[in-house]
């Protein structure tokens, strides 16, 4: 921005004293003018977020204490080799999908118990108790039992559904469990394709945006001597304020990927 504002003086001089024309002058306010309409916008999203960033912290709306910018934060330039897919066992959607498997087994145990009915086996001296003798005084095939049993005893079919359904439950619960694991395994693919490639797109914006300032003040220096018109700066120079605000998205999705890598592995590669 500031190049573009001495680049409007210088203009504006040369046309003072007649060595260029008016429309030179309005050809460099253009460039002047685009950079500076994006900067209200760009003010925006960044109060905007510094305040949803409070919120977030329990503070009020509020501007963010700077640091480092983004592309100074410090990172481990290079994702290491050989990282052990023990590490997804971290990750909170396999954790909790491995809880509902175990409670679905102890769901089964809890079932299949509802056959037992809870009896003193033996009495006095060591033999049979009363309630076992009378266990078996129904019909054959059935328990009945009075006196002080107060848990369910097998009525019917009712015992053999519920285990049955704990059963499926179950198999449902291996189910999730196995496809959060294919989950996972895909999360960290993607992540990983996602900050090579974005890391490729970045390298390859760093070039363009390098040819791109080199070709804008090449055009600048032919133009004071008189080479060339002012038009060619100002498509050299717009060319060269895309290219940087190509580079700086680039860069941030870079770091989101890396970002995402982190959080597709369940925290890191950090064992």
């Amino acid at each position: 921005m500031t190049a573009r504002r001495e680049s409007l003086r210088l203009t504006s001089v040369l046309s003072n004293h007649g060595n260029t024309s008016e429309l030179d002058v309005r050809q460099a306010e253009q460039l002047v003018y685009t950079a500076s309409e994006e900067i209200p916008d760009l003010e925006r999203r960044i109060q905007q977020e510094e305040n949803f960033i409070s919120t977030l912290l329990g503070n009020n709306p509020g501007p963010i204490t700077r640091g480092l910018r983004l592309t100074e934060q410090p990172h481990s330039p290079e994702v290491p080799a050989g990282i052990p897919s023990e590490l997804l066992e971290r990750r909170p959607d396999i954790r909790q999908s491995e809880q509902f498997l175990i409670a679905a087994n102890a769901q089964i145990g809890v079932a299949r118990a509802a056959y037992y009915p809870q009896i003193a086996l033996t009495g006095s001296g060591g033999f049979q108790s009363d309630a076992l003798s009378r266990l078996f005084a129904g019909t054959a095939g059935l328990w009945s039992f009075a006196g002080s049993l107060t848990q369910p005893i097998f009525t019917a079919g009712r015992i053999r559904s519920g285990v049955r359904l704990a059963e499926a439950q179950q198999q449902e619960a291996v189910l999730a469990y196995q496809q959060s694991i294919q989950q996972s395994f895909r999360d960290v693919s993607d992540a990983l394709i996602a900050y090579r490639k974005n890391r490729e797109f970045r390298e390859q914006q760093e070039l363009l945006t390098g040819s791109a300032e080199g070709a804008a003040r090449l055009s600048n220096i032919r133009y004071t001597g008189g080479v060339t018109s002012y038009l060619e700066v100002l498509t050299n120079e717009t060319n060269y304020f895309t290219a940087e605000l190509n580079l700086a998205q680039a860069q941030a999705n870079e770091l989101l990927a890396l970002v995402q890598l982190y959080q597709a592995l369940g925290g890191g590669w950090q064992q």
